[in-house]
């Protein structure tokens, strides 16, 4: 099955040939969510538990998300059309005084190789830019990453800003100081340590 392809050359960082691969087979009339699922986010998935189990390493996984990219962008403006599912919108962001994107930007290309829809606000974002961010894309799960210790109470400010604007959306935050117990201190709604992990979360939250 042709699918397969698709499949391996994410496991196997084909970036040069996946959209080619994609392209024929939008050509031959394969589903567009069935590229999607059973091509590009089944095979972040096995990623994902690869780099879990510790048979891949951050490079690896980053590879492996850059080529998933690369097949997306290609499947991309057919989605809509396709009427393929959207596993929910996500604006990610790395909060106010911080400049650290590397853990942010792989998260955001894993999170769009699980389905979701992102909108990445980019490095140093104020709370009332998540606020509107939200407002304007409609989203349900607001991702913050952290680098610095001395970033991490632009965190807490975040959450508060989205609780006062009386926005009902599920906050989750990550990066090399934050905690479970920091989440549950400043009322975020969950805490990943790596990018597939902060999947599983995300579509926890979703649901």
């Amino acid at each position: 099955m042709a699918i397969k392809d698709v499949y391996q050359a994410v496991l196997d960082f084909e970036e040069d040939s996946i959209a080619g691969l994609i392209e024929k087979e939008l050509a031959a009339g394969t589903n567009v969510d069935q590229l999607l699922q059973e091509g590009l986010i089944s095979a972040m998935d096995a990623v994902g538990k690869s780099f879990s189990e510790g048979e891949l390493f951050v490079p690896e996984m980053l590879m492996a998300a850059q080529t998933m990219k690369a097949g997306l962008e290609v499947l991309k403006p057919k989605l809509g059309a396709g009427g393929a599912s959207s596993a929910g919108v996500i604006v990610i962001g790395t909060v106010k005084g911080d400049l650290h994107d590397i853990g942010k930007n792989l998260v955001g290309m894993m999170l769009e190789g699980g389905g979701f829809e992102v909108f990445d606000l980019g490095v140093d974002v104020e709370p009332k830019t998540f606020v509107d961010a939200v407002k304007q894309h409609n989203a349900k799960i607001v991702g913050l990453s952290a680098l610095l210790t001395t970033t991490m109470p632009a965190m807490e400010e975040t959450v508060g800003a989205l609780k006062e604007a009386g926005l009902n959306v599920k906050v989750m935050i990550g990066g090399a100081p934050v905690t479970q117990a920091y989440a549950d201190k400043i009322g975020a709604s969950g805490y990943s340590e790596d990018a597939p992990s902060a999947v599983e979360l995300a579509r926890n939250l979703a649901k």
